[in-house]
């Protein structure tokens, strides 16, 4: 079976999540950024997922497309979780390079798909 890049590194980036969201609980004993960033960044995932079990190419591009959205969300979370001070910038900076990948990588997936639905 072929591997799939997008549900492979989505998956992936949702492990970081959940790892880094656990870190920010009990060290930093933050609750509601960390929170906002682990429900946005395990939904690209999730998204991803339910695109590649989509019933049609419609369907497809709306999940994509959500996908995309969470992705654009995660990262604000991320960014401002750095300006608050609750994270480091070595963490942050690995963290928003793998959301700047995943992000380039549905936008690819989206164009193409409308290119190929119109």
């Amino acid at each position: 079976m072929k591997e799939n890049i997008i549900q492979t590194k989505s998956f992936a980036f949702a492990i970081r999540i959940v790892n880094a969201y656990k870190y920010l609980q009990s060290e930093k004993k933050e609750f509601v950024l960390s929170k906002q960033m682990l429900r946005s960044g395990t939904s690209i995932g999730a998204n991803v997922e339910e695109a590649i079990g989509g019933q049609s190419k419609k369907d497809f591009i709306a999940k994509i497309s959500i996908a995309y959205k969470e992705a654009r969300e995660t990262k604000y979370w991320i960014k401002l979780l750095f300006a608050t001070n609750y994270m480091d910038e070595k963490a942050v900076n690995a963290l928003l390079e793998d959301i700047e990948e995943l992000s380039k990588i549905l936008s690819s997936i989206l164009l193409s798909s409308k290119e190929q639905n119109s």
